[in-house]
């Protein structure tokens, strides 16, 4: 009888085992997976089509953001029309920063567009239409469209959807892919 109750305990040991994994699978799967390494290091490395500004900085060691750095970093994708800067989401950051790691490039992500202020979204949506949200996430800091060169635009949003961040939106024909830590979700062509 004692081996019995040894088995079902082991059983029962093995059925809830399997049910906490599946339940907590997909939370693995998102930015900070791809971010983690020797010493817990996170650069970021960019350069701004607009501004031909450059950034390559750490910006994380060891379970800590760096101050200093997100504060450059919300500099270098302020809205350059307005010369605002925003407090860039640091899931954004992680992000970038995850889908540079999975196409396993040094070479610099290209930004065309992070912050927005009202008014510059409201310009882009009146000369752009739809492809621009009127409560798109780049006001909230939440927001960026990127592009690397070299690398195509479903490989770049490839990379970006691996990172189970937020959502990763394909603009094939002006040649950038816009990532952000909304919802999951992927569009576009």
């Amino acid at each position: 009888m004692k081996y019995e109750t040894s088995l079902i305990s082991r059983r029962h040991l093995l059925q809830s085992f399997a049910a906490t994994s599946t339940f907590l699978a997909p939370n693995y799967l998102n930015a900070n997976t791809f971010l983690n390494g020797p010493n817990d290091i996170r650069r970021i490395k960019m350069y701004s089509l607009r501004s031909g500004e450059s950034i390559d900085m750490i910006y994380w060691i060891e379970g800590k953001y760096i101050k200093d750095a997100l504060t450059e970093v919300d500099w270098f994708m302020r809205d350059l029309r307005k010369n605002k800067s925003y407090e860039i989401d640091t899931r954004t950051i992680d992000i970038i920063s995850a889908t540079q790691r999975v196409l396993n490039t040094q070479s610099p992500l290209h930004l065309l567009s992070g912050y927005r202020t009202k008014s510059t979204n409201k310009l882009l949506r009146s000369r752009l239409g739809g492809g621009v949200a009127k409560k798109s996430l780049h006001l909230l800091g939440q927001a960026a469209d990127i592009s690397m060169p070299g690398r195509t635009v479903n490989q770049v949003a490839r990379a970006a959807t691996k990172c189970a961040g937020g959502g990763v939106g394909k603009y094939s024909r002006s040649q950038f892919v816009h990532i952000d830590c909304g919802e999951i979700r992927v569009w576009g062509e």
